[in-house]
C-alpha cells in the first residue's frame, strides 16, 4: 500500500469504515476498532492534510488501550467527491474511496428518472470505477421493457440489471460482481431500496428499512453516517448520506462517457464558433432533426457541462481570491517589519 503520493509503502494499514466527526472506525487486522487523526500530521500548516473517508486505506500508529493515531491517507484508485459544505463550497470533500462498482439504484416506480441517472452516470464514470445501473422494485411496475429501453438507451456500454429485492428476481445478476475483496458503492435517491438491497445480498437483516410514502414512492435515507459494509463473502458495500448531494465537481471523461451518442457531432459544425442555435451547417440541430440524438438529451448535456464549467471557473476563481489576499497578508507583514 503506497501513500498519497504512491512513492513510500506503509507498513501497518487499516481501513476506514466509518466516519464519526472526529473519530473514525477502522478495520486493523482483523478487528473492528476505532482511531483519531494525528494532529501534527494532518493540522500542520505546512502540510496539505489528504483527510481520510471510508473505504480509504491509512497508516496507522498504534496506541495500546486507546484510539489509535492515524498518521497518513494511501493513494487512492477511486474516489467521489462533493463541495464541502463546512468551507461554504470553497474546497471538495473525499466521501467515498476505493471502490470497484458504483452500483446506480433507481427504481421502476414514481422515481424513474433519466435526467438524474444521466447525472449519476457521469460522476461514476469520472470516479475511476466502472458504473452499474441497477433498476428496483421489478415488483411494483408493468412497464418494464419499455424503462428498460430508455435506460440502455442512454447508458450505453453499461450493464443494466433488473431487479426486486422483494421477490429475488435479477438477483442472481449480481453474482458476478460479488467477489471477495471487492468494493461496490451505492448511489440513488430514498426510496430506491438500497438497504434492502444490502440485506438481499447479505442474505439477513443488517441494514434498518425505511418506510416508503404512498404520495410520491419517496422514503427517508435511513444511513445517518457514512459506512462500510463487509458482507460473510468478502463483498464491501459502501453506503453515505452524503451521495444524495452528490454533484459535478469534476466533470473530467464523465460527460464523454455517459454522452457517448453526442460526441460523433462535436466539433462537425461548419463553423467553428457554433453554438447550436440558429447557425447554418449546424451539425448538433441536423442530427436532432433526423433523430439520432434527442432535444431532451442535447439540453442535458449543456446543463451538465454547464455546471461542469462553473465548478472549474469557481475553483480558479476561489483560488486566484486566496492567492490575492495571501499577497496582502505578505506585503503588511513587510511593512510591519520595516517601520519596526
Amino acid at each position: 500500500m503506497l501513500n498519497e503520493y504512491g512513492d513510500k509503502p506503509y507498513n501497518n494499514t487499516a481501513r476506514i469504515t466509518a466516519v464519526h466527526k472526529q473519530r473514525y472506525e477502522i478495520e486493523y487486522k482483523g478487528e473492528t476498532c476505532f482511531a483519531k487523526l494525528k494532529t501534527s500530521e494532518y493540522y500542520s500548516p505546512d502540510k496539505c492534510a489528504n483527510f481520510p473517508t471510508v473505504g480509504d486505506f491509512v497508516e496507522i500508529k498504534e496506541v495500546p488501550g486507546s484510539d489509535h493515531l492515524i498518521i497518513g491517507t494511501c493513494k487512492r484508485k477511486s474516489f467521489f467527491s462533493r463541495r464541502d459544505p463546512s468551507s461554504a463550497g470553497y474546497y471538495d470533500q473525499i466521501v467515498a474511496a476505493n471502490f470497484d462498482y458504483v452500483f446506480i439504484l433507481m427504481s421502476l416506480n414514481m422515481d424513474f428518472n433519466i435526467r438524474r441517472l444521466e447525472r449519476y452516470l457521469t460522476a461514476s464514470w469520472n470516479s475511476n470505477a466502472t458504473p452499474v445501473v441497477i433498476l428496483t422494485k421489478a415488483d411494483l411496475c408493468e412497464e418494464i421493457d419499455d424503462l428498460l429501453l430508455q435506460v440502455q438507451q442512454i447508458a450505453a456500454g453499461v450493464d443494466v440489471i433488473t431487479i426486486s429485492s422483494y421477490t429475488g428476481y435479477g438477483l442472481e445478476e449480481l453474482d458476478k460482481f460479488m467477489r471477495p475483496d471487492v468494493t461496490i458503492v451505492f448511489l440513488g435517491s430514498s426510496g430506491t431500496g438500497k438497504s434492502t438491497l444490502v440485506n438481499a445480498l447479505a442474505k439477513k437483516d443488517i441494514m434498518k428499512v425505511s418506510e416508503i410514502r404512498e404520495d410520491d414512492s419517496k422514503g427517508r435515507h435511513t444511513t445517518s453516517y457514512r459506512q462500510m459494509i463487509r458482507l460473510d463473502n468478502g463483498v464491501c458495500i459502501i453506503d453515505t448520506p452524503g451521495m444524495r448531494e452528490l454533484g459535478i465537481w469534476y466533470a473530467g471523461e464523465g460527460l464523454s462517457e455517459t454522452f457517448s451518442d453526442i460526441q460523433p457531432f462535436l466539433g462537425q459544425c461548419k463553423f467553428t464558433d457554433c453554438r447550436h442555435i440558429t447557425e447554418p451547417g449546424c451539425a448538433i440541430k441536423q442530427a436532432i432533426r433526423d433523430g439520432q440524438i434527442t432535444q431532451e438529451r442535447w439540453d442535458s448535456y449543456l446543463k451538465l457541462q454547464k455546471e461542469a464549467k462553473y465548478a472549474d471557473d469557481y475553483e480558479s476563481a476561489v483560488r486566484e481570491k486566496e492567492a490575492f489576499f495571501r499577497n496582502i497578508a505578505i506585503k503588511n507583514k513587510q511593512f510591519s517589519k520595516k517601520r519596526h
